[in-house]
Parts: C-alpha cells; sequence; structure tokens
C-alpha cells in the first residue's frame, strides 16, 4: 500500500519537533514571498527584479524587520506591494499562528501535536486555551490595525488622493504595528511629517502596542473588565496585573523614556537631526526615534546624521527590542531584565531572585543567559563578516547587523549600497533574528536528547 499524503505529513511531524518545524516555516514562507516578487507582474513598470533582491525583499518583509535594497513604493507595483503586506502582516502575528487561523477558518480539526506547535511558536502554556487566545490575538491585531488605518487616512487621503491613500493608510499600520517599518508614503518615511503629532504619535502607538506583547494586551483588557465588573480603582487594578505585564511596562516604559532623553541631548545642536526644529518638535522626534529603534524601523530624519552618542543608545535598544508574545524583534525586554537581575542576585549574595513579590525560576535565568549569549556570539560573528565584506567602518556595520538581528529595519545609508555576499550576511541576520538565535541553536537538537542522565563528581573551577 502507498504513503498517502496525510501519512506522509504524519511522519513529518515524528521527526520534527515545533522547535525544529518553526524555523522551517519561516523559510518555507520567505523562499514562496521571493518567489511571488520575482514575477514580472510584481514589479512597477520599466523595473527588474533579480533573485537576491526578491529574497532580501520577502525576507525583510516576513521578518518584519524593514531594510530595503529598493524603495518600496517605486519599485513594486501594487501587487508587489500587496505580496509583501501579506508577508509583513504573516511574519508579524507568526507564520504558525497564520496557518493555524486558517485551519479554524477552514474548520480543520486540532491535533495534539498541532496545539504544542501553536503553543510553542506563540511562547505560551499550550495548556490554557490557546486556540481561543489565537482568536483573541486576531481579533486584537484587525481592530488596531483598523483603527490606525482610519487615522492615518485623515492625512493621507487628502494627500495622496483617495484609493492611494487608502492603501497607504492601511499598509503603515500594518507595518507600524507588527513593528516592520516599511512604507509606500514616499521616499523619506516619516521624516515629511516629523511635525504631525497626529502621524507620529499613532506610529508610535501601533509600534508599542505591537511591541509589549499578546499576553500583556490580555492580561489588562482582563483587569478592565474585572475593575469594572467589581467596582474597584486604579491601584487595585494594577495590584491585579500579572508580575509579567508589570515587568513589560516597567522596562518599555524605561527604554523609551531614557532613550528619549539620551537622543534629545546628544542630538539636541544636530542641525541634520533635530537642530534645526523647536523645542515640542525636538522632544516628539527624540521620543519617537526612542520608540523606532526598538524593532520598528521607521525615521524621521537620516539615520546617518545620528551622533554617536545616539547610536551607542540605538545599539542598545535594538539589541534588547520588545517583549515577548508580540511583533516586536529582539532579545526581548525580560530576557535582558532576568539576565542583569541574575548577575545582581550573585553580587548581593541573595539564594532567590525576586521580582514583583515573585520568584524567577533558575530555568529561567539559564534561558535567558543563553538567549544573550548566542545573540552576542551572532552579532559578532555578523558585523566581522559585514565588515570583512564590505570595508564599512565598526559603527556603520554594527548598527546594520544589529537592525537585522532586531528586525528593527533602520539603517545608515548602508542597506542600498551592499553588494551580493553583503546581502546574504544581513539575509541571514534578519532570519536568524525573527525566528531567534537560540531556536537555530537548538534546531539539530531533539527533545530530551541530551538531557544530563548521569551526575558527575563536582570539580574545582575558578572564575573572575
Amino acid at each position: 500500500m502507498g504513503t498517502t499524503q496525510s501519512d506522509k505529513v504524519s511522519i513529518l511531524r515524528l521527526r520534527l519537533s515545533p522547535t525544529q518545524l518553526i524555523p522551517l516555516s519561516f523559510m518555507l514562507v520567505i523562499l514562496l514571498g521571493a518567489i511571488l516578487l520575482l514575477l514580472p507582474v510584481s514589479s512597477a513598470p520599466g523595473q527588474e527584479t533579480d533573485f537576491t533582491t526578491a529574497l532580501f525583499t520577502a525576507t525583510t518583509s516576513v521578518c518584519v524587520t524593514g531594510l530595503v535594497v529598493v524603495d518600496t513604493y517605486a519599485h513594486w507595483s501594487l501587487f508587489g506591494q500587496f505580496v509583501i503586506l501579506v508577508l509583513i502582516q504573516i511574519g508579524g502575528l507568526g507564520v504558525v499562528a497564520v496557518g493555524s487561523m486558517l485551519m479554524m477558518l477552514w474548520r480543520k480539526k486540532f491535533f495534539l501535536w498541532d496545539r504544542m506547535l501553536l503553543g510553542d511558536s506563540l511562547n505560551i502554556d499550550k495548556s490554557k486555551g490557546i486556540l481561543r487566545i489565537l482568536v483573541r490575538i486576531f481579533r486584537g491585531a484587525a481592530i488596531v490595525e483598523g483603527a490606525g488605518a482610519l487615522i492615518y487616512a485623515t492625512r493621507f487621503v487628502p494627500l495622496l488622493g483617495f484609493g492611494k491613500g487608502l492603501w497607504a493608510s492601511l499598509f503603515q499600520s500594518v507595518s507600524a504595528f507588527c513593528n516592520a517599518g516599511m512604507d509606500v508614503i514616499g521616499a523619506n518615511s516619516m521624516a515629511d511629517f516629523n511635525d504631525s503629532f497626529l502621524l507620529m504619535g499613532t506610529t508610535m502607538l501601533l509600534i508599542i502596542l505591537g511591541g509589549i506583547g499578546f499576553v500583556v494586551w490580555f492580561d489588562v483588557f482582563d483587569g478592565i473588565r474585572a475593575a469594572i465588573r467589581n467596582r474597584y480603582g486604579g491601584a487595585r487594578f494594577i495590584s491585579h496585573l500579572s508580575e509579567h505585564t508589570k515587568l513589560v511596562f516597567l522596562m518599555t516604559a524605561t527604554l523609551i523614556v531614557a532613550g528619549a532623553a539620551c537622543i534629545f541631548f546628544a542630538e539636541y545642536n544636530n542641525p541634520h537631526t533635530i537642530g534645526n526644529m523647536g523645542l515640542s518638535d525636538k522632544i516628539l522626534n527624540s521620543f519617537f526615534q526612542s520608540v523606532t529603534f526598538r524593532t520598528a524601523g521607521f525615521a524621521s530624519f537620516p539615520q546617518e546624521k545620528l551622533t554617536e552618542t545616539s547610536c551607542i543608545m540605538g545599539f542598545i535598544q535594538m539589541f534588547i527590542g520588545g517583549s515577548p508574545v508580540g511583533t516586536a524583534g529582539g532579545i526581548k525586554t525580560v530576557t535582558a531584565f532576568l539576565f542583569f537581575m541574575n548577575a545582581f542576585s550573585y553580587i548581593t549574595n541573595k539564594k532567590e531572585s525576586v521580582v514583583f513579590r515573585r520568584s524567577v525560576s533558575g530555568e529561567m535565568m539559564q534561558k535567558a543567559s543563553a538567549v544573550i549569549f548566542v545573540s552576542t556570539v551572532t552579532l559578532i560573528v555578523m558585523t566581522t563578516a559585514l565588515i570583512a565584506e564590505s570595508s564599512l567602518n565598526l559603527t556603520d556595520a554594527l548598527f546594520e547587523v544589529t537592525s537585522a538581528l532586531g528586525t528593527v529595519g533602520l539603517s545608515r545609508a548602508v542597506t542600498p549600497t551592499l553588494d551580493t555576499l553583503g546581502r546574504i550576511i544581513i539575509i541571514l541576520s534578519m532570519y536568524l533574528g525573527r525566528i531567534g538565535p537560540i531556536s537555530m541553536a537548538v534546531f539539530f537538537v531533539r527533545s530530551g536528547r541530551s538531557a544530563n542522565e548521569i551526575k558527575h563528581a563536582e570539580g574545582t573551577f575558578y572564575v573572575g
């Protein structure tokens, strides 16, 4: 008897763990996107697209990075832009999540393995109504993106016309919420609107909402409903939020405010960035730059004109990125906090790491350290390779690679100048940044295969 297609899928499921299949799913969507972008109908009249350009664009879309080697608004036709927008949406919400949602719409049956895969892709406890969570994610994303598009339309429709304005509004909203940083409004990104509090504020809000993570959304919404139902005030509402939500809000606010303050003072007299703006616009653009540094990729002034001080702050913010279970990239805010908390606990001789009166498990501490270690090594390797290949200076190369790994999308006018090998280095960096370097590190390791089953005698080592 021959092997059916269903049998082949079942065999694949047995041989691949969810941790292994998720990177493969991203890779397959990227390749499919590249093929679609290679079609003549995807390019604007008079434009030709080679395979490297198509692969780079598909990768930056699915990985919601935003680095581009050709102008999105000029090089791609409406069909090509539509393909890019779909890839951004798939990448932002997750390949497995989108596939699972389609399965639900087609009323396909979910098996235990499907739920495990979905839970791993969302980094959510698989035992807590994962399909209900999936529906809430998609419903919330649609509402936020739709609201953002309506706000953008108030400015883009009068400026670009009804059809083009609506398309630009939808594209901008989805791109901002998914932290992609790509747009079709022109060559200068948000620079032409850097004095508009409405457009800049909407973009920042969409970026933050996408970056704080869906788990935080649900915790806040459920808390608001409980507060209304039980009629209690703000202090009690905050006390009922989970320790994860409190930590995400704390880290997000700290990074944004600290970044804005650094940029404001570092760029205050820089005529190429905010130096010639009024005080209110300087504050607005400083906050916008701080927010967009954290995996968004929109720019309100040329990034190559930033001072070295702002670049250093940018490296930190791009490396950390957004928060878990959201559309942002980077090592994530909670990961960074736990890493430093681990070191602080050792220095202060504390046997237990406590955050908001809740202890943090040793396994979480180990995971945070592993993520930062692998990400740092990847950053060093990719930056060294790009410098050796392109002869870029350290600041420009580090900015480009950190932006790619953090799925940020900002560039110091480097991306369009890259040759084929340079593009491949950035493509690989974007891919690793989206799936997580730690995921690739365990890609070839099957669950439980390397678990320590033998306890060895304790050795003597000297550290520090």
